[in-house]
């Protein structure tokens, strides 16, 4: 065993079950923590998630502190450049979680090739997810593509297993460093004004997500059966980003919500939701192309339109149906949107606009603090249809009907959408059916006319449907 070892750090913020990082605590005299920030991921791209991952390096410094646990950071161009210089290095072993990203999987078995040349001790572990993804399949052995019977089998497995130990690296006596050169934190993040908000909404923080978990079991899991649908409610969880960047491990959510006494449909709901994001991790493992393309070929031959005044208008939340503009501009301020709303927003691109699901995709990747590929690709696939266990692809949204229903008042409207915060109940959802003339707004000046008529782009996303009957 050697002396020293490093964690390579990705999506694992956090002290507490941390495998690779306690390993290496329990069987080291050194331990270093080496973060590898590959600009261009984020630069233009994942904006919001950059924010995150910079306070989120902020945070676990301060936490690996109070283990005596340098944290090094290496900005880079490329992962295996990079690598290769660590690889110069002797006397060291390395460990790391997966990432259930195909890309991520491929590299760890060049790392692991280059690191056995170099006869360098390692340990994969596995990462935030309660299973590997090829351990849930169909009894023919092929992947479930409906996810009922994927998170019934999923359920099972994990269970049969049983909960893995909660562990916790140890304190090491003394700090050590690994790299001889590395860069500032600091120089991970190069800030757009549009990110400016963020910090009054999130604290990417190992405590912080720990807090938000007991305060929605005790608070709002006994209700998330009826209000998780609710925008202007807090009725979710807001786990997502802190799962998505590992300040907690979905295991940690899991066992929480055992010890619950009392296990209603919200309980149930809720380890659901847990279940889709297995599932998605499943399908881009078994089907990487879903990536890049439709899951569902027949969609290759779908009419999509390309509209750069419609696609603008969508992005900057004035397309004149209050409840996607809503959406727009909550993702815009907090790089975060209600679920429901996501959907609502995401059917109004694709289907109203018919403008492809890669644009939307491509956007919120880069809105997103709580982005990941799995989630967000097969998320808009859903939606479009063109994806697994999808909702009937000729499904539209109407986003009139959708906002009276799960907004009523129009409290989530109003609160982001300032422009409409005189408007009645009554028409907070379709303004343009207000024929009483309200001080100081004006449609058309101060909130714009919907820039398509729902009818009219309902019959022509179905008339576009039938295209994909025909071929």
């Amino acid at each position: 065993m050697t002396k020293n070892a490093v964690f390579w750090l990705r999506e694992d913020f956090r002290v507490k079950r941390n495998d690779a990082l306690t390993y290496a605590t329990l069987n080291h005299e050194n331990v270093s923590v080496v973060y590898i920030f590959k600009k261009q991921e984020f630069e233009k791209k994942r904006e919001a998630k950059q924010w995150w991952i910079y306070k989120s390096l902020l945070n676990f410094e301060k936490d690996l502190d109070n283990l005596n646990i340098n944290l090094e950071v290496i900005l880079s161009d490329s992962y295996e450049s990079t690598f290769d210089k660590i690889l110069q290095y002797k006397n060291f072993s390395i460990y790391w979680n997966k990432i259930y990203e195909p890309d991520f999987l491929k590299f760890d078995e060049k790392i692991v090739l280059k690191l056995g040349k170099k006869n360098i001790p390692y340990k994969i572990f596995k990462g935030n997810v309660l299973n590997e993804f090829n351990e849930v399949k169909k009894n023919d052995n092929t992947p479930f593509k409906v996810f009922s019977p994927f998170w019934k089998n999923a359920e099972k497995i994990y269970l049969d297993k049983g909960f893995s130990r909660d562990s916790l690296p140890k304190k090491r006596t003394s700090k050590s460093k690994f790299l001889k050169e590395y860069s500032k934190k600091e120089d991970v993040f190069k800030p757009a004004n549009w990110q400016d908000k963020f910090s009054e909404y999130w604290d990417p923080s190992e405590k912080e997500a720990s807090k938000i978990l007991k305060k929605f079991l005790s608070e709002n899991i006994i209700n998330y059966g009826d209000q998780r649908d609710i925008p202007s409610v807090k009725g979710t969880s807001r786990l997502s980003p802190y799962l998505a960047s590992g300040q907690i491990h979905v295991e940690t959510v899991w066992e929480e919500c055992e010890k619950l006494k009392v296990k209603k449909r919200g309980y149930r709901k809720f380890i659901n939701e847990l279940g889709w994001r297995e599932f998605s991790y499943s399908l881009i493992n078994y089907f990487p192309e879903m990536l890049k393309q439709n899951l569902r070929k027949e969609f290759d031959n779908f009419p999509w339109t390309e509209n750069k005044k419609f696609l603008s208008a969508w992005k900057k939340g004035l397309t004149g149906y209050p409840i996607v503009d809503a959406g727009m501009r909550e993702l815009y301020e907090t790089g975060w949107m209600h679920n429901r709303v996501r959907m609502i927003t995401a059917s109004f691109l694709v289907k109203h606009l018919r403008i492809h699901w890669k644009e939307g995709e491509k956007h919120f990747q880069n809105c997103l603090v709580d982005f990941n590929s799995a989630n967000n690709t097969a998320g808009w696939q859903w939606v479009s249809g063109c994806g697994a266990d999808a909702a009937p692809y000729f499904r539209i949204f109407n986003p009139i009907l959708q906002g009276e229903k799960f907004d009523k008042k129009g409290s989530y409207v109003k609160k982001w959408v300032k422009e409409l915060k005189e408007i009645p109940e009554e028409f907070i959802h379709k303004p343009w059916e207000m024929k009483n003339k309200i001080q100081n707004f004006e449609l058309g000046k101060n909130y714009p006319f919907p820039i398509v008529d729902h009818q009219l782009a309902r019959q022509s996303a179905l008339k576009a449907f039938q295209q994909i009957k025909k071929n």
